[in-house]
């Protein structure tokens, strides 16, 4: 059974096996989530994921994948990159947002991780509605088999938070 938590904070101060990145496609850092995770990170991250992309990700990660590099000067072993979609109003793209969830729990089951940090998703630059991505996010969580026995939602904000804890009901 994977326990899931709500935090309201900064993830790149969580302790946890693995924190998740909302990257970007390019792997290069970013903006919100992605360039913290890079700042606090340090080099070594930045690094890792050069080499992902001189090899087999040359054209970048797909949304909805996820891939592990170190987590550098972070408190945690590993970070798992996972590209969440842009958000649509003409075009259904829950399944992507949802495979994002599931591939870094692989991902994290892959590497033998127990607790792993996620973010919100997609709902910065990518404006994915909080309440939506929150429901996804759960119901999703709670339907991945898994050997990750900690599941941290770490939420930026009070917004953030209370559409999570709302689903986590």
């Amino acid at each position: 059974m994977t326990g899931i938590t709500l935090v309201q904070g900064d993830i790149t101060r969580e302790s946890a096996d693995a924190i998740v990145n909302a990257a970007n496609s390019s792997l290069l850092g970013g903006g919100g989530v992605d360039g913290a995770i890079h700042r606090r990170g340090g080099p070594a991250i930045l690094a890792e994921c050069r080499r992902l992309r001189a090899g087999h990700l040359g054209k970048g990660l797909p949304t909805g994948r996820a891939v592990a590099t170190t987590a550098g000067d972070l408190d945690a072993r590993w970070v798992i990159h996972t590209v969440g979609p842009v958000w649509s109003a003409t075009e259904d793209r829950s399944g992507l947002l949802a495979s994002c969830y599931r591939e870094s729990l692989r991902t994290a089951d892959e590497l033998g991780a127990r607790t792993v940090a996620f973010p919100a998703i997609s709902t910065g630059v990518y404006r994915w509605p909080l309440d939506d991505a929150a429901r996804i996010a759960m119901e999703t969580v709670r339907a991945t088999r898994t050997s990750v026995t900690e599941v941290r939602f770490v939420l930026f904000d009070t917004r953030a938070y209370e559409a999570f804890a709302t689903r986590a009901g």
